[in-house]
């Protein structure tokens, strides 16, 4: 936990002599936010808790009807159980160059986020990928995924401008995700095609068995009724809003430390190998689509076109990358 600690505070936020900080995080994560706090407490002029209680999956709409709570700060890091990357009170940190990082700590067998080995990802090696795929992704109008398991989805991106996070907050401009990954804004009423869910399904774990998931104007339309699209729809209904079956971001996982294997949200959407859909709330990210919460699908081994250019196959890339020295 110390590790994950000191990679957060001195790597990826930077902590300086001037920033007043504020974890935020719940009484369930308060051995992480400890752990934080004690690295970031000989560095910085001040370092805040706030505890968030009893909000759950749905923590994030305290955080759109308060957009000001981070204004006394000069750096969040939200390690909340669930994300907060996609709220209006970090939209408007991230607007007034505040520092923000996204921490969500969800875990599925009891080991501690920090204590993970994806953490110590070289983020130099993520930063060249990203930009790799970038390059691509930036100049076109659609995106076509499909998987050996029988992904065949088509987005579309026009107007919208992919970016990547990889919890250095200098590299995403004061403003990141412990996710390692480069993510598209996609367009939210146009998505197409069949998803066959066959990684994790977000916080709630892995999927047992490939699943296959309609989406149709920019939305799921229909979920096959096997145990893990049971357990997803069980999952979606309880947020009682319809705006989280639209999907609003592309994901692909540039994190070769990390494994799906459904014990961990942020591991599973961040490793190398896969791709992924972001449900619901994508405003933070570039989108327009506001929602009462924000997940992931994660699929298996893509085959990825920009346009009609291939740049990754079978979750490998396939674009030149540069080489690290």
């Amino acid at each position: 936990m110390e590790r994950g600690a000191r990679i957060i505070i001195h790597e990826w936020v930077k902590v300086r002599v001037w920033d007043k900080v504020l974890i935020v995080t719940s009484k369930e994560y308060l051995a992480e936010a400890k752990a934080m706090e004690k690295e970031a407490s000989g560095k910085a002029r001040s370092v805040n808790t706030l505890l968030v209680e009893n909000k759950g999956r749905h923590v994030g709409i305290f955080f759109d009807d308060n957009e000001a709570v981070f204004d006394p700060y000069t750096a969040i890091i939200a390690a909340t159980e669930y994300s907060l990357v996609t709220t209006k009170a970090a939209k408007r940190a991230i607007q007034r160059h505040k520092k923000f990082l996204s921490l969500p700590l969800a875990t599925n067998d009891g080991r501690s986020f920090l204590e993970y080995d994806f953490l110590t990802m070289d983020t130099k090696k993520s930063r060249l990928m990203a930009k790799a795929f970038i390059k691509y992704l930036k100049y076109s109008e659609k995106v076509r995924v499909t998987t050996p398991a029988g992904t065949d989805m088509m987005f579309y991106k026009v107007g919208r401008d992919p970016g990547f996070f990889n919890g250095v907050l200098k590299d995403g401009k004061g403003y990141s995700s412990s996710s390692i990954e480069v993510y598209v804004p996609i367009e939210e009423t146009k998505t197409e095609g069949v998803m066959v869910l066959d990684g994790s399904l977000g916080y709630i774990g892995r999927a047992e068995e490939p699943t296959r998931i309609l989406f149709k104007g920019g939305r799921i339309t229909e979920i096959e009724e096997t145990p893990t699209g049971i357990r997803l729809k069980k999952y979606m209904e309880d947020y009682q809003d319809s705006r989280i079956y639209i999907a609003g971001e592309l994901g692909i996982g540039l994190n070769s430390c990390s494994q799906c294997l459904g014990n961990c949200y942020i591991e599973d959407e961040s490793a190398y190998g896969t791709f992924h859909v972001g449900l619901g709330r994508n405003i933070a990210l570039g989108g327009i689509q506001n929602a009462k919460g924000h997940f992931d699908l994660v699929c298996m081994e893509p085959d990825i076109y920009t346009d009609n250019r291939q740049i990754m196959q079978q979750g490998k890339v396939i674009i030149p990358e540069p080489v690290l020295y």
